[in-house]
């Protein structure tokens, strides 16, 4: 507050006193107050016409120059803004589209391994089956092999006694006989001759 006196102070007695602003006393001659009318024209005149040009020619183009370039950086926002949305929404699509193809692999997967499985066991059943036909098969042979051993082996047997009977006797005898001699061992033995 006190600065503020004293300058004020200062500036009015440089109106006031005449002595200190003549050119007589070695002041300055631009606060000579005879010279002040036209200054003040002057600074009125050149400052109104820097004025004039300022707010009539530079001042519009800067104006609309910093309005040009804040519509293009609005527009830049906007054209960016957009463009992140389309990036987003096409990459939930594409996260879609891919969580769709897992999904349908999944299931391809899924429908593939029971119909792999499903064949897999008809196959299986399949051979099961044909595996039972041949083991029956087998074993009907085998029963009727066992059946019609023992009738072989009496012949096979007879054949064969026949043989080392004409070379150890040098005499022929007849297979009836042989035949006699085999059914009678077999008898007393109580059928158990072919058995071992």
């Amino acid at each position: 507050m006190i600065k503020k006196i004293f300058f004020q102070s200062i500036f009015f007695n440089f109106f006031f006193i005449k002595e200190v602003f003549s050119a007589e006393s070695g002041g300055m001659p631009q606060l000579n107050p005879e010279f002040w009318f036209s200054q003040i024209f002057w600074l009125t005149l050149t400052f109104g016409i820097l004025y004039i040009v300022l707010s009539k020619l530079i001042l519009p183009k800067i104006s609309a120059n910093l309005e040009l370039r804040k519509s293009q950086i609005q527009e830049n926002i906007a054209l960016a803004e957009k463009q992140r949305e389309e990036t987003e929404s096409k990459l939930k699509e594409f996260e879609d589209h891919i969580s769709k193809s897992k999904l349908e692999a999944k299931n391809i997967f899924k429908k593939t391994r029971d119909k792999t499985l499903k064949e897999i066991d008809s196959k299986r059943d399949a051979l099961e089956k044909q595996i039972d036909d041949e083991i029956k098969k087998a074993e009907k042979e085998i029963s009727v092999l066992l059946k019609n051993a023992p009738e072989k082996i009496n012949k096979i047997a007879i054949e064969t006694s026949s043989e080392i009977l004409k070379n150890l006797i040098g005499a022929e005898i007849n297979n009836s006989s042989i035949s006699a001699i085999v059914n009678d061992l077999s008898k007393k033995s109580g059928g158990k001759f072919y058995d071992n």
